[in-house]
């Protein structure tokens, strides 16, 4: 079997470096291919986006080097959640192959209102860092080191802007299989992520995960393992 590449989106903050864990242990019929946002990693030298569309563009591109001509399927924490959602709509526009299952963890749906509510982009750096801790994905050396924090909070906060300024486009819904997983102890409510629902005209596979916002990284193994299973169906299915 050829292996189908999962094309894995960063959360704000994040760079390809992110899914290194799932790169590692991800099972020989996936292909993990970890993306880049510029302003980080691999891209340092380039300007920040802090606009959705601009953004979704810049992964498209991404992707398209690769080639749109295998299954693939696209997974996306976060930010990357609803970046992975546009990205869908622009790769049916494109009339390119579409994915073969859309992951998301960590993110109510675009629509919700409580998402564009928060504007943590804009509140001053001690509120901010304390908001980074209430989300329980910096590290302690990060939020105590000024010259760490001093290069992460400008990237944080373009990311931040994406995530809630953009434009959401009520849009007919796409006929692709969505699974998404939050955690246990995420400040969102149920409705808000259910919200999922209006995107796909399939049923929508609501799944959750003990712990905060990033549970992705201690329950890699389970979630590697549901994407594992969904893409050997989707697969079986093609070929029966």
């Amino acid at each position: 079997m050829v292996p189908v590449n999962v094309f894995c989106i960063p959360f704000a903050g994040g760079n390809k470096y992110s899914y290194r864990e799932y790169e590692q242990c991800a099972p020989a019929h996936i292909n993990i291919i970890p993306l880049e946002y510029p302003g980080r990693g691999s891209r340092i030298r380039e300007g920040f986006i802090k606009d959705m569309d601009a953004l979704v563009d810049d992964i498209y591109q991404q992707m398209s080097k690769v080639g749109f001509q295998h299954n693939y399927a696209i997974y996306g924490h976060s930010l990357g959640g609803v970046v992975a959602l546009f990205l869908a709509r622009k790769i049916l526009a494109e009339r390119q192959r579409k994915p073969l299952h859309l992951f998301i963890t960590g993110t109510t749906g675009p629509s919700s209102p409580a998402r564009q509510a928060k504007k943590r982009y804009l509140l001053s750096k001690e509120d901010f860092i304390e908001e980074l801790k209430e989300l329980d994905g910096c590290p302690e050396e990060i939020l105590n080191n000024p010259e760490m924090l001093d290069y992460f909070e400008p990237i944080l906060r373009a990311d931040f802007e994406v995530s809630e300024t953009f434009n959401y486009v009520p849009a007919h819904p796409l006929d692709l299989s969505l699974t998404v997983i939050t955690g246990t102890e995420e400040d969102m409510e149920t409705e808000d992520i259910r919200m999922w629902q209006l995107e796909t005209s399939r049923l929508v596979d609501f799944r959750q995960m003990p712990g905060k916002h990033f549970f992705i990284f201690n329950n890699a193994a389970e979630i590697l393992n549901i994407i594992s299973e969904k893409i050997l169906l989707h697969t079986k299915a093609i070929f029966l």
